[in-house]
């Protein structure tokens, strides 16, 4: 029969050398009121190793005092307790408060009473989570032994279970922001420690490098540099940083020669491993370790480092995405995306209060860019960054939000007009050689009105339309009434589809005359629309909604076509000399195939050109000169007169008038109404029918309503008016009675 002190000389067990467990202390508590216990105990086990850690013993003599230690005390492996001390369960309540207020589930617990009839052995396990329990008289030296070994190898391995679900935490956690700001650094963390627990090292003493050529990564047109990629403890944040960082020389040194020699590395007291990489990009781990590596860890390891290369790619992948999405490149400022985003977070965090968005728009910058280069354009928005980054960059935040458009967030003091628009007084330089004034509109949001950032990017976009409605170089405050009048135009706009697409719109015709015979000479074919409730929605409210939103491509189509068709029957009827006026917004006049759509309107009615005339509007007639006399001339090619309306409300190049095919000058109602308004009214009628007659052009006006005006037109040399006094706009029905009563 063996001895105890026989059975202790073989009894220093090792773990496998997967895990190579470091040599350090295991603390053991001891919780007794009773000295001698203490004493034995301590004489016990002094001097002796367990699995490899030697031991570190703490004393406690009742429930109340262990606990106060234990409150202080870190990792603390084992706990022999007395079951009966100041109390008969002193030491079952003791547990309780481990286990459940103090949440310590790591130390393992060894029961120990004289009075085994105070606890049930088996409920006593089952419920405390009591590693073992024994009675005094049974422990002796060598199943003390027994039981503190086995209670310090669960204790390794719950320690290494827990190691690992922190590393799991740590992956989870950084696996949806690898993106984002130490993302990798924590990813590789959580591996880290996972290897570090397998192993039975220290996570301080992994690092992982990768050699990164020169054109990636953040060290984009930089020599080649090896840079580390993971790491933990005191390294961790030189995650993404250059190798030379680190302060270590012995790190350093071992991790450049393998890479230079493409090879591991073993040495006495640290083993580097290559893994070469398909890309070029070769990486090392640096694995700092008291003993030799066994091959099982080296596979470990190397799997490590292929995981950490595959994520460091895709991460640097994800990177370049991010910085599409939420870095202006040409600018280097936050994206409209990372700006909403930012507006987001405020309204998350409840802080809106006090806080204004500001839009700045560059006024003409289209024009800009037409005229000197789009490289000179991008010249601009880089000034323009650099200086509200400058001025605004530690007070707001700024990002481009659009072409020529910069949004600023910031405190209501400082996103202002009185803030801003001085910082636009300065001309910029441009390449050091030009001075470029700018000229800006801006619009203001507050951040209290809104719930979202696009809405607050909206409101601020409305703001800039309507400061740009009185003209370049002003500024507008949202407010609830111009939020009202936008929800009208919406509403409007979409009410307008609506009516289009059931044919609840119509054309009316309003009949031209001879001034001197007051002859019918035909029509004017006017888009008319009445609402559900009846009532007429004025056309210049819905006309210049149409043209802005694109659906006065579809509704001109179907004009044209109506009227058409209408003189069509008339002239079937034998009414053969009348014409149709049509008029042409600029929107269908642009586009490429408003010619063909002319001619097939043509061929589809068997209308005679002659009796069709087209009118554009004189800002029609001035977008582009050489685009507009080109298709003039092709719809005179086509037969059909043209005619120039509301002439005088714009800005006409006479000379430019003079080379366009025109046929009838069509004066504005704002001249006749004040034609009978003194002399000046009626010397600017004059001057555009002297205009017309030396042109060669029949002058028509419009907007007549009483005989004075009639015999001042024709006194003035006007050949042919439409208005009230000679009839209002009618449908198609009743354009037959009419003639017949007016011929």
């Amino acid at each position: 029969m063996q001895t105890d002190d026989e059975l202790l000389t073989f009894a220093d067990e090792r773990e496998s050398p997967l895990a190579a467990v470091a040599s350090h202390v295991r603390k053991i508590l001891i919780v007794d009121d009773d000295e001698d216990v203490h004493q034995a105990t301590t004489f016990a086990l002094q001097g002796l190793e367990i699995l490899g850690h030697p031991l570190q013993f703490l004393h406690a003599y009742s429930g109340r005092e262990a606990e106060k230690l234990l409150a202080c005390e870190d990792n603390i492996a084992v706990i022999l307790l007395d079951v009966v001390m100041e109390s008969e369960d002193a030491g079952l309540r003791l547990v309780q408060q481990i286990r459940r207020n103090l949440g310590l589930t790591t130390p393992r617990i060894i029961l120990r009473t004289g009075q085994p009839g105070y606890a049930p052995e088996l409920s006593a396990i089952r419920d405390y989570d009591i590693n073992d329990y024994k009675t005094k008289n049974e422990l002796t030296r060598t199943r003390l032994y027994t039981s503190i070994t086995a209670a310090i190898r669960s204790y390794d391995q719950i320690c290494k279970l827990d190691a690992s679900r922190r590393g799991l935490e740590l992956i989870i956690s950084a696996s949806g922001r690898l993106v984002a700001e130490n993302g990798l650094q924590a990813f590789a963390a959580g591996i880290i420690t996972q290897i570090a627990a397998l192993l039975g090292v220290g996570a301080e003493g992994l690092v992982c490098a990768q050699e990164v050529p020169p054109d990636d990564g953040p060290l984009a047109g930089q020599p080649p540099q090896i840079v580390v990629v993971a790491a933990a403890g005191r390294f961790a944040g030189l995650v993404q940083r250059r190798l030379d960082e680190i302060d270590s020389v012995r790190v350093r040194s071992l991790i450049e020669r393998s890479l230079q020699q493409k090879m591991n590395l073993i040495e006495n007291d640290a083993v580097v491993l290559f893994f070469p990489a398909r890309s070029g990009n070769h990486f090392a781990a640096f694995i700092d370790s008291p003993s030799l590596l066994s091959e099982i860890d080296q596979h470990l390891l190397q799997v490590f480092c292929s995981n950490i290369a595959v994520c460091a790619e895709n991460t640097r992948l994800l990177s370049r995405l991010h910085d599409q999405a939420y870095l202006d490149r040409l600018v280097k400022l936050p994206t409209r995306t990372a700006f909403i985003e930012a507006i987001d977070q405020h309204i998350r965090t409840g802080t809106t209060a006090g806080y204004t968005v500001g839009l700045i728009d560059i006024d003409q910058f289209a024009e800009t860019n037409e005229a000197f280069g789009h490289g000179y354009g991008d010249a601009v928005l880089r000034g323009i960054a650099e200086r509200l980054d400058d001025e605004l960059g530690e007070s707001c935040r700024i990002a481009r939000t659009s072409g020529d458009t910069f949004g600023v967030l910031g405190l209501s003091w400082a996103v202002r007009p009185e803030k801003l628009r001085p910082l636009f007084a300065e001309p910029l330089n441009i390449d050091n050689e030009v001075r470029h004034q700018l000229s800006i509109s801006m619009g203001f949001a507050h951040l209290a009105d809104v719930t979202s950032g696009n809405d607050a990017i909206k409101n601020a976009s409305l703001a800039v339309k309507l400061a740009r409605t009185g003209g370049p170089g002003r500024d507008a405050v949202y407010t609830q009434e111009i939020g009202q009048e936008t929800r009208e135009r919406t509403h409007l706009l979409h009410s307008l589809y609506a009516a289009f697409q059931h044919e609840r719109l119509f054309v009316a015709y309003q009949p031209q005359v001879d001034l001197r015979t007051r002859k019918p000479l035909g029509f004017e074919a006017l888009m008319r629309w009445r609402d559900d409730k009846g009532d007429f929605i004025p056309p210049d409210r819905f006309i210049p909604l149409a043209e802005q939103s694109g659906l006065i491509n579809g509704m001109g189509r179907w004009v044209m076509r109506s009227a058409l068709r209408t003189l069509r029957r008339l002239l079937d009827a034998g009414w053969t000399d009348l014409r149709m006026a049509v008029n042409v917004s600029v929107v269908p006049f642009q586009a490429d195939d408003f010619i063909d759509n002319v001619a097939q309107a043509l061929h589809e009615t068997g209308v005679p050109p002659r009796l069709v005339e087209l009118e554009i509007t004189e800002s029609v007639a001035m977008t582009n000169a050489a685009e507009v006399e080109e298709k003039l001339h092709a719809l005179k090619a086509l037969g059909t007169t043209i005619a120039i309306d509301d002439f005088g409300t714009g800005f006409s190049s006479l000379s430019y008038l003079d080379r366009l095919p025109l046929d009838r000058l069509k004066i504005d109602r704002s001249f006749v109404t004040n034609i009978g308004n003194g002399e000046e009214g009626s010397r600017i009628t004059e001057m555009i029918i002297g205009l017309g007659h030396k042109l060669d052009m029949t002058i028509i006006a419009e907007g007549v309503e009483d005989e004075a005006q009639v015999q001042l037109l024709s006194s003035l040399g006007c050949h042919e008016a439409q208005g009230y006094l000679f009839a209002r706009p009618m449908g198609a029905d009743d354009i037959g009675n009419w003639l017949h009563e007016h011929n």
